[in-house]
């Protein structure tokens, strides 16, 4: 991930919250009645993107379910661009022919997708790019498929877990609460792995990795949790950007954004049905509420 320097500030800024905090750690009790909402009812397994080795090397024929698929060979790196109007998204795209998910997540609208290989240090040239006019059958439908940066299958460890979790629970809310408190009691942050990327680039969160080591930095923490939320039905944004609270500014940061027809207020967590609500699992694992409240602004950067 793009500035992940940013981490080791983050890192102190853990440290001092979660010492300050009144809190004993955990997503807390809900201070007043249980989780809310619309009956809990799952797809039968995880909706999972359509992949072929023999499709076009910018497979487009699926834009309107809210991914591109991409695949390139090369001996040199290559990167994969998905782009609308002014903004861009460039990600890192395997060099053997594997087949790659990419979310279209910018809406409706006119997007160009480049394939680029590098030409030595920084630059990169053209190799192949299609423009494709998006109309997205829902505005859900990019944030409830894996992709590179949310990644699962249908035998992920997570998503075993995730349907563990949510097998008896009664409606959307308990549904949420279940996943999202169970990241935050059993994710630990790792001070070594944010030092060791610190001044890199191209990280990729694992989360199976990160279920199974119990250990991450935010980018992982956002990674499970919304992997694990989108394999029950959830809609759920991976967000990497700033977050800024009293005097401290400008720290590069990941969260989640989840869809829910169910609510489920904590001290830590407010979801609300029938909006995109933050969920900073982070910060919750570190027991702090400061990131919550209104001394707390939250920029977006990146959606995937």
């Amino acid at each position: 991930m793009a500035q992940m320097r940013h981490i080791v500030l983050i890192l102190a800024m853990l440290t001092m919250l979660a010492l300050a905090s009144s809190c004993a750690g955990g997503a807390g009790g809900s201070g007043g009645g249980g989780p809310t909402g619309a009956a809990f009812d799952p797809p039968a397994e995880p909706v999972m993107p359509q992949v072929s080795v023999n499709a076009p090397d910018i497979d487009v024929s699926h834009v309107s379910d809210g991914y591109v698929v991409a695949h390139a060979t090369s001996s040199a790196r290559v990167k994969f661009q998905v782009a609308k109007g002014d903004m861009a998204y460039n990600y890192d795209l395997p060099n053997d022919d594997t087949p790659t998910v990419f979310p279209i997540n910018m809406g409706d609208g006119s997007y160009l997708f480049r394939i680029m290989k590098n030409a030595g240090g920084n630059n990169y040239l053209e190799a192949e790019a299609v423009e494709q006019d998006v109309t997205l059958t829902s505005e859900f439908a990019p944030f409830v498929i894996p992709n590179q940066f949310c990644d699962y299958t249908r035998t992920s460890a997570c998503v075993a877990k995730a349907r563990e979790l949510t097998r008896s629970v009664s409606n959307q809310g308990e549904a949420v609460r279940d996943i999202c408190e169970f990241v935050v009691d059993n994710v630990k942050y790792d001070t070594a792995k944010a030092e060791r990327l610190s001044n890199e680039t191209g990280y990729i969160p694992d989360p199976d990795e990160t279920l199974a080591s119990g250990t991450g930095i935010c980018f992982d923490y956002a990674s499970l949790g919304g992997a694990m939320l989108r394999s029950v039905g959830f809609p759920a944004k991976v967000v990497t950007g700033y977050v800024t609270s009293g005097s401290s500014r400008d720290l590069y940061h990941a969260w989640v954004m989840v869809y829910a027809d169910g609510n489920w207020q904590t001290v830590e967590f407010s979801v609300v049905a029938g909006e995109w609500s933050r969920v900073d699992l982070t910060f919750a694992s570190a027991g702090s509420t400061a990131f919550t409240g209104d001394g707390t602004s939250y920029t977006e950067r990146y959606v995937y």
